[in-house]
């Protein structure tokens, strides 16, 4: 008893291969090659949006450097107008009120060339920092003349805002994913397969050799395979929804864009292309004439403060419409050239 029968070797090879249904494959697929789109067209809306901002950008520090330049232009006459009011002996009240009305003008001046610096700085740093280079390198932009040309129908803005703007065409995207992948957990309910064919030897006194081929499907127990349909259909739905959402709010802002485009165009052709240098040689002539008594201090003080307000009013109607422009050409993805601009 408990005698060996024999000795000898044994040896066993196995292999598995799972085999999916037809389609499954190329759902998934799809559904990666919709991310990779997505990305892309992220990436040529960052690139959009920056070419924008720094257009944007450098027309805001063009305007704050002719900001500041005007109000410490007019602060400079106040200046120089006091040290003259000052260095004369009292002459009554009437000196003495004009003296007090000059100093409170030069003090709100000095405010005004101070907020224009402070804008001047800002737009500097965040300008050099998409250049790349020292936030406080110095930047000197030429001023430009801007030509504001007409938009497209408004049909053509919608149209092709539903074409090219980003966030809504990545919604459509995910739409497109989501239901890929409704079909795709359609297609898992028919589980995938696995084929293992198999060689075993065994050589003890007698060779015996074993050949086989084992197929395994899982059992598909419960309800989680339906659960997965259930759940790709309901983010199907709210793929929809996001859509219809965002095509609504894509006509909203294309509509508002070319409005106030529009509006702000009108509103800058109706300035003079030398109204600024007008108001700037009417301040210099009140100067000049209030010194000699020919003009009486009330009307100094209004052209000087229509100079600077002259300026402010139409570079900021320039700045408007320049950015109303590019915010349309952006949502729409149309280089309808919204704003030309000459030395």
């Amino acid at each position: 008893a408990g005698a060996l029968a024999g000795e000898g070797t044994a040896w066993s090879v196995s292999l598995s291969q799972t085999f999916e249904w037809p389609g499954r494959l190329a759902l998934r697929k799809a559904i990666a090659n919709r991310e990779v789109a997505l990305a892309e067209l992220g990436l040529a809306r960052f690139e959009a949006a920056l070419r924008a901002r720094a257009t944007s950008l450098a027309f805001g520090l063009s305007n704050a450097q002719t900001r500041a330049a005007a109000a410490r232009e007019v602060a400079a006459r106040y200046a120089a107008l006091k040290e003259v009011f000052l260095a004369r002996a009292p002459g009554g009240l009437t000196p003495l009120l004009e003296t007090r009305v000059i100093e409170a003008q030069e003090i709100a001046l000095q405010r005004r060339a101070t907020e224009a610096r402070l804008a001047l700085s800002s737009a500097l740093t965040e300008l050099n920092q998409l250049r790349g280079v020292a936030p406080d390198r110095p930047l000197a932009v030429a001023e430009v003349a801007l030509k504001f040309n007409t938009p497209p129908a408004t049909a053509a803005l919608l149209a092709a805002a539903r074409e090219n703007h980003f966030e809504f065409r990545a919604r459509r995207l995910e739409l497109q994913q989501q239901g890929l992948n409704v079909r795709l957990a359609r297609h898992e309910l028919r589980p995938a397969f696995t084929v293992s064919p198999f060689v075993s030897q065994e050589n003890t006194g007698e060779r015996e050799t074993v050949v086989g081929l084992g197929l395994s499907l899982p059992l598909g127990l419960g309800d989680r395979p339906r659960a997965g349909v259930d759940l790709a259909s309901a983010r199907l739905r709210q793929a929809e929804a996001a859509v219809r959402a965002a095509e609504r709010e894509l006509e909203r802002e294309v509509l508002n864009a070319a409005s106030a485009f529009i509006a702000h165009q009108e509103e800058s052709v109706r300035w003079q292309p030398a109204a600024i240098a007008r108001f700037r040689d009417a301040a210099e002539l009140a100067d000049r004439h209030y010194r000699l008594g020919a003009v009486p201090l009330a009307t100094y003080v209004e052209l000087q403060n229509a100079y600077l307000d002259a300026v402010e009013s139409l570079l900021a109607t320039q700045q408007d419409a320049l950015d109303a422009g590019l915010r349309l050409q952006l949502l729409t993805g149309l280089d309808f050239k919204a704003v030309e601009v000459s030395p």
